[in-house]
């Protein structure tokens, strides 16, 4: 099978920087990750084999799941959390290491520096993501989460605002907002603040080449940033989209009368699970049943 492998894929600088300082904290005791360091299952699973143990519960904000914790170190997730997480685990005198995303910090500073001034912001994200979640405790009662265009209705539109996002979301997304946000608001500032490494891959995965007739997103379904690519090869490229964890998600039918795919992967897919997925598609033959076992997947390989 004719396979294009989509440029860039893989990590991101801040899914690298999270890894590496949790594997530092290899094989020591009570070490925990305040849910999943990044948005993948295969991730979470290869730390905890190197003991960092990942506490994780669904809905849980990151304050409540600190109460799991009485004693050792904590890590920061690369979506970062407020400063009342940090504050909270300090005084049960429990270290703290943050892995939040050097983009994340970023869009906090300038949440915080419009605060300062008496701005309001509009922030659009998506509720109950951890990168949301943190981004709005900065300041409850100024900070308006914005998920789609009805959440403009209730705003005073003679208030100064500036509109942001989080990091992972569709850049046609925030751009559809920005502009729905100008026609409501009469005093807006626009700071978009989709990451660098989210933007490339949604430009390079609308850009397809029409030879293609499928196209693979990899990525753990929790990846916001994964989802919102598997989105835009569906409507931007018009072609058959899967978005599967690793190649065992690959199913024979999904293959059939399929004579090239592309194949990209979130920013915090590990780069192994990709090239195992490029490369079961590029020696499968549909009519020859001897390539359509899948390999195993090492977990040591991961990160």
């Amino acid at each position: 099978m004719k396979v294009y492998p989509i440029t860039p894929r893989g990590y991101c600088k801040g899914v690298v920087r999270a890894i590496e300082l949790a594997k530092k904290q290899a094989h020591q005791d009570d070490v925990y990750i305040l849910g999943m360091i990044v948005h993948n299952q295969y991730i979470v699973d290869a730390l905890n084999n190197l003991g960092v143990k990942t506490i994780d519960k669904k809905g849980a904000s990151r304050e409540e799941l600190l109460d799991q914790v009485s004693q050792g170190t904590v890590i920061i997730t690369a979506h970062g959390a407020s400063h009342n997480v940090i504050k909270k685990a300090h005084s049960k005198n429990i270290q703290v290491i943050n892995a939040t995303c050097p983009d994340v910090i970023k869009t906090h500073d300038l949440i915080k520096n419009y605060l300062n001034q008496g701005i309001e912001i509009l922030y659009i994200g998506k509720a109950g993501h951890p990168e949301s979640e943190g981004a709005l405790s900065i300041d409850p009662a100024h900070i308006h989460l914005i998920e789609n265009k009805t959440d403009f209705e209730n705003l005073d539109p003679n208030l100064n605002y500036v509109i942001t996002n989080q990091t992972t979301m569709s850049l046609y997304d925030v751009y559809d907002l920005c502009e729905y946000a100008k026609t409501k608001l009469n005093n807006l500032i626009v700071a978009k603040e989709t990451c660098q490494a989210t933007t490339v891959r949604q430009e390079a995965i609308a850009k397809i080449n029409d030879e293609v007739d499928v196209i693979f997103i990899v990525g753990d379904p929790h990846s916001n940033n994964t989802k919102k690519l598997a989105s835009i090869a569906h409507e931007k490229a018009n072609k058959d989209t899967y978005m599967i964890e690793s190649v065992n998600d690959i199913d024979i039918s999904m293959l059939k009368e399929k004579h090239a795919a592309a194949v990209s992967s979130g920013a915090s897919t590990p780069t192994y699970l990709t090239n195992q997925v490029i490369e079961y598609l590029r020696q499968f033959d549909y009519q020859n049943v001897s390539t359509h076992p899948k390999p195993k997947i090492d977990l040591a390989k991961i990160i």
